[in-house]
């Protein structure tokens, strides 16, 4: 008597449906990222405070760790159910044209969030206290 086996675990494919509903909203939080960054901008083209330069600053690094988050899943959605369950499934959707395209953009994201958190927000100077 045969048994059926199922090709994927089902948690697998929970994830799956919930990466492609997270990754439908990609567009509209990269938009308020990419609106983030021109305020950003703008507010170091008028040489603004340094307060309000952190307040954009740290506005820009929650914009795009949203789009990451979103970028990320549609990654993990275009590779398909199989691949969260198979490395070697992931490596080869990784390969193909969407999956790559994918790929480049969340290394984008994530090179353009460490880019920001390590030179765009501005550090506020603290005071030290005396010492005795």
């Amino acid at each position: 008597m045969a048994f059926f086996r199922p090709r994927v675990s089902r948690e697998a494919e929970v994830r799956y449906h919930a990466d492609l509903e997270i990754s439908k909203s990609f567009p509209e939080l990269l938009d308020k990222a990419r609106q983030s960054e021109e305020l950003l901008r703008d507010l170091r083209a008028a040489a603004a405070d340094e307060i309000e330069l952190l307040a954009a600053g740290q506005a820009f690094d929650k914009a795009l760790s949203e789009a990451l988050r979103a970028a990320e899943s549609g990654q993990r959605a275009t590779f398909g159910v199989k691949a969260y369950d198979d490395r070697i499934a992931r490596r080869k959707a990784k390969a193909t044209p969407d999956g790559a395209m994918w790929t480049a953009e969340v290394d984008r994201l994530r090179t353009l969030r460490e880019d920001n958190r390590l030179w765009g927000i501005p550090r506020v100077p603290r005071l030290v206290p005396a010492a005795r």
